[in-house]
């Protein structure tokens, strides 16, 4: 999709990988998988992610070996995501180049918050819709009304921003279920 922020999630847990994977999918964000370090770096050059969400124990090549290899050949954000909760892990991967620092386990909402954050500023394009107190990020996927941020799922974004486009129009059950 257009405009939806692209994901990488480098994690070799499967099931943490798809429970994760679906939630931000869930939350609109478009994401790929990789199991390995070497896949990761693969995903990287093929995809361009906008942002990595990295484990530190890896397969192949260690999360520390990767992110370094990845900031020195992009400036693309990462978070790690790992259960290494030591001060001196916390250190090690921020100096690795990290932007962020996650411990497992982690609430998704703290993790789509510090997603954003990264985030902002890099993918919004300029394409913001404004109707009367009520604005609408398209690049960042971002509500906000009289100042306050609105927490949206990918069917309300969707939704919110057809009818953003159109403002003061008449729109038919027709016209919304297939745009949205």
């Amino acid at each position: 999709m257009e405009g939806t922020p692209h994901i990488l999630l480098v994690d070799d847990d499967e099931a943490l990988t798809s429970m994760l994977a679906a939630g931000l999918r869930y939350a609109g964000l478009r994401v790929t998988v990789a199991a390995d370090g070497r896949a990761a770096l693969e995903a990287t050059q093929r995809d361009q992610p906008d942002l990595v969400l990295l484990d530190w124990m890896l397969p192949e090549v260690d999360g520390l070996t990767l992110c370094r290899r990845l900031k020195s050949a992009h400036s693309i954000p990462i978070i790690m995501l790992t259960a290494r909760d030591a001060i001196t892990d916390r250190v090690a991967g921020l100096d690795a180049g990290a932007d962020d620092y996650l411990v497992k386990p982690f609430h998704l909402e703290e993790l789509l918050v510090r997603i954003r954050a990264r985030l902002r500023g890099r993918l919004s394009s300029g394409n913001v819709l404004t109707f009367s107190d009520l604005t609408l990020d398209v690049g960042l996927r971002e509500a906000e009304r009289a100042g306050r941020r609105i927490p949206l799922t990918a069917t309300e974004f969707r939704l919110l921003r057809m009818l953003m486009q159109h403002p003061l129009q008449v729109m038919t059950k027709e016209a919304i279920l297939e745009h949205v």
